[in-house]
């Protein structure tokens, strides 16, 4: 079954404006898949570096791109050819002067690391950026779709999300951590131990939310706490962990400056906590962190692309999950519940006091919003989403 991916609005538009386009998101979130969509209403050329005989026909680059010159090139896993953009860049800038302005190239990319320093090096100036997430809830809610029950404890991963049962959806999950262990990190450089690296994967998932403690986790590990920092960096750059940053106002009170941590994907974070199934869920202790993080992942990713977002928190206890800085000066308050009756707590309208937010919401299970005390609104994900695509537009 195939769900109509939000995303390939937002790359069309990239590659009519631009000459270059760059997908990234992790491996198996089905960057592929769009892309050869969008080959076939472009009529375009795919070419996988990861296969030799593709790789062989760009021996000649120049040469390549212009027996494809009227055609949008697609170049999958792009990593594995660092020195393509050189040439390409000289392709680009020929075309810009004949008058061909967008739309030549569309890379793809399982990580961030080496394509956006690549790229951004390279083609500076020529190049935009897409980023594919996993299925979000405006996505899992589309026709035969499994909703967002489902959404949460498989996670977004097109594989895990629409497979036949809780224990092959499971068991796809486990492989994909495998692979990135044994196969993706080391062939990215970094020589990091897989058992290493696993461990400190699963005590972000069992503190999922918390602010980032390195000197906590390297007494764990026994590594250093520069090296903890190194291996969060390492999990961001692969687009696994979203670090949420302390928000930073010009108050006059101490306020908690460590970033938070959170799995981007709920499924993947279950899947390293051995959590199989729905009603598992519910009765583990990360429950709470996962619910926050799932809210948070969805939220951020519908918000404008230039918002700024992070968390706040004061020594003395005042607290919001979300704070978002919509382009605009909106500035918004938001506070994660699983409680279909949820309360608001006095952390929360002190730190509101602190920020004067133009709107205080809490997310939690509602089908319907309704009004709260002191001008907070409830709210569910799906309608808190649509407030932000409307402020994107």
């Amino acid at each position: 079954m195939m769900i109509p991916r939000i995303a390939r609005a937002r790359v069309e538009q990239a590659l009519d404006r631009s000459p270059a386009v760059a997908l990234t998101g992790p491996r198996q979130v089905g960057k592929t898949a769009l892309a050869l969509e969008i080959a076939e209403a472009r009529g375009a050329t795919y070419l996988d570096l990861e296969r030799p005989n593709d790789l062989a026909k760009l021996a000649d680059v120049d040469a390549y791109c212009e027996r494809h010159a009227g055609r949008l090139v697609v170049f999958d896993e792009v990593q594995r050819l660092p020195g393509l953009f050189e040439p390409l860049r000289g392709v680009i800038d020929r075309r810009r002067r004949e008058g061909r302005r967008t739309g030549h190239f569309l890379f793809l990319g399982s990580a961030s690391i080496a394509l956006l320093r690549q790229s951004g090096e390279t083609l500076a100036g020529r190049v935009a950026y897409c980023e594919l997430e996993p299925f979000n809830v405006e996505e899992a809610a589309g026709p035969g779709a499994r909703g967002i029950d489902d959404l949460w404890v498989r996670g977004g991963f097109p594989e895990s999300f629409l497979a036949p049962g809780d224990d092959s959806s499971l068991e796809w999950r486990l492989d994909f951590v495998r692979t990135y262990l044994e196969r993706d990190v080391p062939a990215l450089g970094p020589r990091i131990p897989g058992e290493t690296l696993r461990r400190f994967w699963t005590m972000l998932a069992h503190n999922q939310g918390q602010p980032f403690n390195a000197a906590t986790l390297a007494r764990s590990l026994g590594v250093s706490g520069a090296t903890v920092a190194r291996y969060l960096d390492l999990m961001v750059d692969l687009l696994l962990v979203r670090r949420l940053p302390a928000w930073s106002a010009n108050v006059r009170k101490r306020l908690v400056k460590a970033p938070r941590a959170y799995l981007r994907d709920s499924g993947i974070c279950h899947a390293l906590l051995g959590i199989p199934t729905f009603d598992a869920l519910l009765g583990h202790p990360v429950a709470g962190g996962s619910w926050e993080g799932f809210v948070i992942e969805n939220l951020v990713g519908a918000a404008p692309v230039h918002a700024a977002c992070g968390y706040y928190r004061t020594a003395g206890g005042a607290e919001i999950d979300l704070v978002l800085e919509a382009p605009g000066r909106e500035l918004w308050a938001i506070e994660v519940k699983r409680n279909r009756a949820p309360s608001v707590s006095r952390g929360f309208h002190v730190a509101c006091e602190d920020l004067r937010p133009t709107g205080k919401f809490v997310v939690c299970p509602v089908d319907e919003s309704f009004p709260l005390p002191r001008g907070v609104e409830a709210t569910g994900l799906a309608g808190m989403m649509e407030r932000l695509a409307r402020l994107a537009r």
